[in-house]
């Protein structure tokens, strides 16, 4: 079955609860939700699967006519951008505060715009704010929805209005073939988190990647607040980025909303399978590009370095190879991850971006013959023997990779508490040397072999 999702815009003014709507339909914490006006300042995706009625749903920042800064404008873009791909708008008001002007003016330019409009009136929270919301008709609307997104009150009733007008319910069941197709992991997204210090220029890079600007790019460091998801392709393979919030300092994260900033950033490199550091090569490699690499790289996610902004930076007649060289100096522990010197200003390198994932992503996924992995292990072991034990030498017998994504290798051995990281790292070299692997860490597993004896006495057999 092919996606036919309808698609329903989340708008308002700031600070009426959209993104604790949107959460609620989506089903997970995926925007952030702070009473503070203005917080969501990007338009959001997710795949609402509420009830039964699955259609995608979009979050946006505040819906105001009127814009001051630079900043809120582009805000009012990315809300009105929302509209125009939306099947049907939510127009979200608070039953709190009542009534107010800047509603009035908002349902007019949304009534203008001839999208189908369901007023929305949330935090209803009990029934007499439910009978206060008899207020919203003076908008001129003939039906309002009260109800409370938090304690999950009224959702149903009006996504049956909904469902009147717009079919929001997946009745087909899919081809079993389709099924198949959709566990085959080639036939996936790549899931690409883009990840960074504030102000890198991650956004940049992701509108760059789309050719059109679908973030808010700002002079303002930490901009992008939520991560992002959009979808692109690029010579018929499909591409998932996630453009994530900067992450900060420690130090200056003084506010709620900056720590969810940092746990989402985490998040989405969970569910991604390629990570993009992106690194302001004005800049060059700081305290906290080291702390980030190493989120990415705790989380066993393939890897590419991206250094932004390189039509900036003084080259003093050096190349590509020794400032290459100075990079790897300060990230020695994720030397595996290929350099690309870009510009998403300029466009300079930006397609290189897409080859490099799949390159790095086909070795994420990489699954070796069991016979070429012994050969090869049985001779870097023969080269350098791991160290011994009390004078016994330290076997290995055999490997079996159990995974991928990232590559599992399983050694047996007699001696699996001598395999330090020092040879590990001995390992993970020659594994690159003789492999490739390029851009995706590796994970060695190390097991003591059982013996015949123990094994035919009953004992629970071990599993690879």
């Amino acid at each position: 079955m092919t996606n036919s999702h309808s698609i329903v815009a989340i708008v308002g003014r700031p600070n009426v609860g959209k993104s604790t709507l949107f959460n609620r339909l989506v089903g997970r914490r995926s925007a952030i939700v702070e009473k503070m006006p203005g917080v969501t300042r990007d338009r959001k995706y997710g795949i609402s699967k509420y009830h039964g009625y699955e259609f995608i749903a979009i979050d946006t920042g505040g819906f105001e006519t009127v814009a001051e800064s630079s900043l809120r404008k582009q805000m009012v873009q990315q809300a009105r951008l929302a509209v125009e791909e939306a099947d049907c708008v939510l127009f979200v008001v608070n039953a709190q505060e009542g009534w107010t002007p800047a509603d009035a003016e908002i349902y007019r330019t949304l009534v203008e715009d001839e999208t189908r409009l369901f007023v929305v009136v949330n935090k209803a929270d009990n029934p007499r704010l439910e009978e206060e919301s008899s207020d919203f008709y003076q908008l001129g609307v003939e039906i309002i929805y009260p109800v409370s997104a938090e304690h999950n009150r009224g959702i149903d009733g009006l996504l049956e209005e909904v469902d009147k007008m717009v079919p929001l319910r997946m009745e087909e069941k899919p081809d079993p073939a389709e099924e198949e197709e959709e566990e085959d992991r080639s036939k996936e997204p790549i899931a690409v988190a883009v990840i960074g210090k504030p102000n890198a220029g991650k956004s940049s890079i992701v509108n760059a990647l789309l050719r059109k600007e679908r973030m808010i790019v700002d002079s303002v460091s930490g901009t992008t607040r939520d991560p992002v998801d959009s979808l692109c392709n690029f010579e018929g393979r499909e591409f998932l980025l996630v453009d994530t919030a900067g992450i900060r300092r420690r130090g200056k994260v003084s506010e709620k909303i900056e720590t969810f900033s940092i746990v989402s950033a985490l998040k989405s490199i969970e569910r991604a399978d390629v990570t993009l550091l992106i690194i302001d090569a004005e800049e060059g490699i700081t305290e906290q590009v080291m702390k980030i690499a190493g989120y990415a790289n705790e989380r066993k996610k393939s890897l590419l370095i991206i250094m932004n902004k390189w039509d900036l930076v003084k080259k003093d007649g050096k190349t590509l190879k020794q400032v290459e060289e100075e990079v790897y100096d300060r990230l020695g522990f994720i030397s595996f991850a290929p350099i690309l010197f870009v510009s998403a200003k300029t466009g300079q390198r930006v397609p290189l971006i897409f080859e490099k994932i799949l390159s790095v992503h086909g070795q994420y996924v990489r699954r070796i013959q069991t016979s070429d992995l012994n050969t090869i292990l049985q001779l870097i072991v023969n080269q350098h023997p791991p160290p011994s034990k009390s004078g016994r030498p330290t076997k290995v017998y055999y490997g079996n990779q159990v995974s991928v994504a990232p590559p599992t290798f399983v050694f047996m051995t007699n001696n699996p508490d001598k395999t330090n990281f020092a040879y590990e790292r001995y390992i993970a070299n020659q594994f690159r040397y003789h492999f490739g692997f390029e851009g995706t860490p590796l994970n060695f597993i190390w097991r003591k072999k059982k013996s015949a004896r123990s094994r035919s006495a009953g004992k629970k057999s071990w599993k690879i």
